[in-house]
């Protein structure tokens, strides 16, 4: 049986940037564009039909900040991945975003292969980033409502590792660990960040400037 392609749908109310995307992006072998859209109620009126593996949003539509539409995506269909395209490169977006639910967050000056590699990481359930979004996450971080968090050494490792989408399986295995140190480690990485779930870990973390 032929297996199909992940779907992938694009919203960005600039034509240009959608008519570039298509263009280059249509040549990656991974997935397939099946529709584009300049605003947000278009795109969710759309998913609310039809299922889509990935969605790539600018976090500015003319309708809706492109954080809520990630919130009402994954709302709406739970199992879609949700990347953001954006020229903001402030650490407060990035982290909302994450906050709401995105798989990803990609600047819009990475190059078309970058993007193809980001899409497909998230396509493997890893959340990713651009590196330009890594360099804004890697520098000083920025007190919370929570004060600064100390890691240990292993915690700090575990959290890295599961930031880069790897399963607790995996970790054991290249830190020649248990599964169950590993869960716990997880246990009390969620713990100490106030998270509810890997999503949010690596959001909060990612605020407190620990990845």
């Amino acid at each position: 049986m032929l297996k199909l392609k992940p779907t992938l749908v694009i919203a960005d109310d600039h034509p240009i940037i959608i008519e570039g995307l298509t263009k280059l992006l249509g040549k990656n072998e991974g997935f397939e564009i099946i529709a584009s859209f300049s605003n947000g109620q278009d795109l969710l009126t759309y998913i609310k039909k039809k299922p889509v593996s990935i969605t790539l949003i600018d976090i500015i539509l003319p309708d809706i900040n492109g954080m809520i539409l990630c919130k009402e995506i994954k709302r709406i269909a739970p199992d879609t991945i949700v990347i953001a395209l954006s020229n903001h490169q402030e650490r407060s977006a990035i982290t909302k975003m994450l906050e709401n639910g995105a798989n990803g967050y990609i600047l819009k000056n990475a190059s078309i292969d970058e993007i193809g590699n980001c899409i497909n990481e998230a396509l493997e359930g890893k959340i990713t980033f651009s590196k330009g979004v890594t360099d804004v996450i890697s520098k000083s971080p920025a007190k919370t409502k929570w004060g600064f968090v100390k890691l240990t050494s292993r915690e700090s490792e575990i959290l890295k590792l599961v930031a880069q989408g790897l399963t607790a399986s995996k970790i054991a295995e290249i830190l020649f660990l248990s599964k169950f140190t590993v869960d716990n480690h997880k246990k009390n990485l969620l713990q100490k960040l106030h998270a509810k779930n890997i999503a949010e870990l690596i959001s909060n973390a990612t605020s407190q400037g620990l990845l």
